[in-house]
């Protein structure tokens, strides 16, 4: 095969990357040219993304890839999800955009299922309830700031944004659109019933493209400035998890996932949603994925907790990732738990404190030492993977032989192991660069390079060293499972 280089911009809530994959002989290597932050600022009490800057540093990896040498077949962006920008009639940006971690969208959520039930919202999107979705953020920019909103022409979510600063056209990608609770995961279009309830402005949003499709050309400007040529900018799986997915290196069926990083996401991939009362009840997700295919899921917080306790103990000692998990590694095990999305934790100034917090307010004896904290947060994460695999099974009529774990989150040796030893099935980690792979068979697919989701696995699993983790956990992680439930009910708080 003759070697064809993509370019994929990944963006992260922590951080972003710019990487050129190379498709040639049967494999797809990866080669990361450029690496930026990514960090929401605060105006006047509320988080914003600052999308001039990460424009600025996308700039920065395409002259990177530039001077790397080699021609460039495509390019595509993808990022987190729920967020967009609003534009203009004249097509400039309205102000930079909301983050998801601001704290106007949890009362924004509440008003909004005042006014419309829980049960219809769900029956018309099948998404699970969380206050940062587009829908909730929408309502907050009605109630708060309804002259900037009324004033926007086109709502682009983040991939869709950079996607138009690279190319000029204005798309809404689907699997990005699918996370805002405003689809209708059957027709992958619009809910009509939903955005007449919030009386946007007509046209604010268009029809979803999906993945895999070449949307425009890479602008004069950056062409120029960055030394490449006008290439092809194509609309890969915008969503971060869904681009992921599309790279599990899984055969066959029966398998679930685990997207690790700051957020896990597990779950099964459906040919079809899933959307009954009882998965209403247990709040799980249907989005878009690549292929037509549904991404049935729940959003678990994950190593969020690990990465603000190090942020913490960072600012008063440097202590690296796997600093700790050694540490953690060498504590002793169940000494406490914590429920992993407990209101708690969402945005705490100081998380080891908020994890002590929890374990007091749920007659626990409270983790000290760095280790014993971030013990405690692994252990906890395990068990809550296996209380959702559970739910998956309940709901789902595919059996679950085996856990793929993807992302970043898959180098963590010790959380690995203790998802095998909780949830008493193989796991499968890697690959770490999952969201990378899957955006550059995206545009792969877009340029008819590769023709199916299976073929893009079999590329996968030829590219990719995997790691197995045989469960050999028995009885004490029965015990723990069954001690971590009930720390589950002590810590419940009322929710809308």
């Amino acid at each position: 095969m003759t070697e064809r280089n993509f370019l994929a911009f990944d963006l992260g809530a922590e951080s972003g990357r710019a990487i050129v994959g190379t498709l040639a002989d049967g494999r797809v290597t990866l080669r990361e040219v450029h690496r930026f932050p990514n960090e929401p600022v605060s105006l006047f009490g509320r988080l914003h993304w600052n999308v001039h800057s990460l424009f600025e540093e996308i700039q920065k990896g395409l002259a990177a890839c530039a001077s790397a040498g080699g021609s460039i077949e495509s390019i595509a962006v993808d990022s987190w999800g729920v967020d967009f920008g609003l534009l203009a009639a004249d097509s400039s940006l309205l102000g930079l955009p909301y983050a998801y971690r601001d704290a106007r969208n949890i009362p924004a959520m509440e008003r909004y299922l005042a006014r419309v039930p829980r049960e219809r919202i769900y029956e018309r999107t099948g998404i699970q309830f969380l206050p940062f979705n587009s829908l909730f953020q929408l309502q907050a920019l009605a109630d708060e700031n309804p002259e900037l909103l009324r004033a926007a022409d086109r709502l682009l979510f983040m991939p869709d944004l950079m996607t138009y600063f690279l190319s000029g056209v204005k798309i809404n990608e689907a699997t990005i659109a699918s996370t805002s609770q405003m689809i209708d995961p059957f027709t992958r279009d619009w809910s009509e019933e939903i955005l007449s309830t919030l009386q946007i402005p007509p046209g604010l949003l268009r029809r979803p493209v999906e993945p895999g499709r070449v949307v425009g050309r890479l602008l004069p400007g950056p062409a120029k400035d960055s030394g490449l040529a006008e290439v092809p900018v194509t609309a890969t799986a915008g969503h971060d998890t869904a681009a992921a997915v599309a790279a599990v290196p899984a055969e066959g069926k029966n398998w679930a996932y685990i997207s690790s990083g700051t957020w896990s996401l597990v779950g099964l991939e459906s040919p079809t949603p899933i959307i009954t009362s009882r998965t209403l009840a247990l709040n799980f997700t249907n989005e878009g994925g690549l292929g037509g295919t549904t991404r049935f899921l729940k959003n678990v917080t994950g190593l969020w907790l690990v990465q603000g306790c190090r942020r913490k103990w960072n600012a008063e000692s440097p202590i690296g990732y796997d600093d700790l998990k050694r540490l953690a590694e060498d504590a002793p095990p169940f000494e406490a738990f914590v429920d992993p999305d407990a209101p708690e934790f969402r945005n705490p100034h100081d998380m080891p404190a908020a994890i002590r917090g929890f374990c007091l307010r749920t007659g626990q004896n409270p983790p000290q030492a760095p280790g014993a904290v971030v013990r405690c947060a692994l252990e906890s994460l395990a068990l809550k993977y296996r209380l959702v695999l559970d739910e998956l099974r309940e709901v789902s009529p595919a059996p679950i032989d085996k856990i793929h774990i993807i992302g970043g989150g898959s180098r963590n040796w010790v959380l690995n192991r203790f998802t095998a030893d909780a949830t008493g099935l193989p796991v499968v980690a890697g690959p770490v660069e999952a969201t990378a792979l899957g955006n550059i068979l995206g545009q792969a697919l877009a340029l008819g390079l590769v023709h199916t989701l299976d073929e893009m696995r079999r590329l996968v699993i030829a590219s990719v060293r995997l790691e197995t983790y045989e469960p050999r956990g028995g009885s004490a992680w029965d015990a723990a499972y069954e001690r971590f439930r009930e720390i589950l009910r002590r810590g419940e708080v009322p929710t809308v």
